[in-house]
């Protein structure tokens, strides 16, 4: 078997019509890469064409596999799955919308080359009013996350984390949250376990004719729910 040097893990839920031209940028960036990778592509039960055009894209992309999942498990768990399935020493996922450009995996795995065992995006926002609310939640979430778990971690929800993989499966069995809130489990453990991560500066560009699965008010509310429960049992974290 072929060695293989970088998994991407692409999670796919209603992705709408954006969805393949993207997975097209993504492909041709990976083209550019001097090391081997492979796409697994995790359908969590779409409602719309998505897992037609998933099946389509495996057939076109020699490299590339499926998961599918049988019933909506959400994003965190599709990846936690893309990940035990990886052949890749390094694996990561990008949000497929390309919000934040896949030009940026070169130095996500450039940072995990130099020693880091977890690379995490930390957002910045094109201007305009249309970003300010998303702007404005993702900055108080991280305020929040820092005074009530301690850990130091700009932007624990960007949707951009590559990892040395064999230094981040054994969290994975330990992680509870299936949904967005995976994203803030995954690295406070990784901090708590004294991982070794660094943090990438990347531009977020909101597209306006992508609908995002992401509701701002409900998942914010549902986020720092998440968040008090998960610090209620942080002692507990702490000493795993």
């Amino acid at each position: 078997m072929a060695k293989i040097d970088l998994s991407l893990i692409l999670a796919c839920y209603n992705e709408g019509s954006t969805f393949e031209e993207s997975v097209k940028k993504i492909v041709s960036v990976l083209k550019k890469l001097k090391k081997s990778w492979e796409i697994i592509f995790v359908e969590d039960k779409s409602q719309d064409e998505t897992k037609q055009t998933v099946k389509k894209l495996t057939l076109q992309i020699p490299n590339s596999r499926v998961i599918y999942h049988d019933k909506n498990q959400g994003r965190g768990k599709s990846v936690s799955d893309g990940i035990k399935a990886a052949k890749g020493k390094i694996c990561g996922y990008l949000d497929v919308d390309l919000e934040v450009s896949a030009d940026y995996i070169s130095i996500f795995i450039d940072e995990i080359k130099k020693g880091t065992d977890m690379a995490i995006g930390k957002r910045f926002y094109e201007g305009g009013f249309k970003s300010l609310p998303r702007f404005l939640a993702s900055k108080i979430y991280s305020l929040a996350v820092n005074l009530l778990l301690g850990i130091s971690i700009s932007d624990t929800e960007a949707g951009y984390k590559f990892f040395k993989r064999a230094r981040i499966l054994p969290l994975l069995s330990k992680i509870k949250s299936r949904g967005w809130f995976w994203d803030t489990e995954i690295c406070a453990r990784a901090y708590l376990g004294r991982l070794k991560i660094g943090e990438v500066p990347v531009l977020f560009v909101r597209h306006p004719d992508k609908k995002s699965t992401v509701r701002l008010i409900p998942d914010s509310i549902d986020y720092v729910k998440n968040l008090v429960k998960f610090r209620s049992k942080l002692n507990q974290v702490s000493k795993a």
